[in-house]
């Protein structure tokens, strides 16, 4: 089942500020290789669900796509074996950037983005 977007956008600056966090720190992994990607938007998750559905419902988006596009990127990665898999983690990796910051203006603006491409592991 995939999570729930609010109803209304957020009114609360500080619920849309830790919104985009849980999106908008996925980006560490452009400086902290693998699990950086990973541990941004868990770190946020963990500190702020509790505070408002929406930084749960964001934090859980967030962190099941950056578990989808470790898988994807670990696939790509014995691919690279046959030449095909640099294109696609290449791809990946532009993907991944694009989308997260497509998610951090939605949040911004007191949206839910669904990331495509997702494995809904954190229900």
């Amino acid at each position: 089942m995939d999570p729930q977007p609010p109803q209304t956008p957020s009114t609360s600056s500080d619920v849309r500020t830790w919104c985009v966090l849980c999106h908008a720190s996925a980006l560490l992994g452009l400086f902290f290789h693998f699990l950086g990607h990973i541990l941004g938007p868990l770190a946020v998750w963990l500190l702020k669900r509790g505070d408002s559905p929406e930084i749960d419902a964001h934090g859980k988006e967030s962190l099941n796509f950056q578990i989808s596009m470790l898988i994807y990127d670990a696939i790509a990665a014995i691919l690279c074996i046959f030449l095909i898999g640099i294109p696609i983690l290449i791809a990946l990796w532009v993907a991944n950037t694009v989308l997260v910051i497509i998610a951090s203006v939605k949040a911004s603006e007191g949206k839910f983005y669904q990331y495509p491409f997702t494995i809904r592991l954190i229900k």
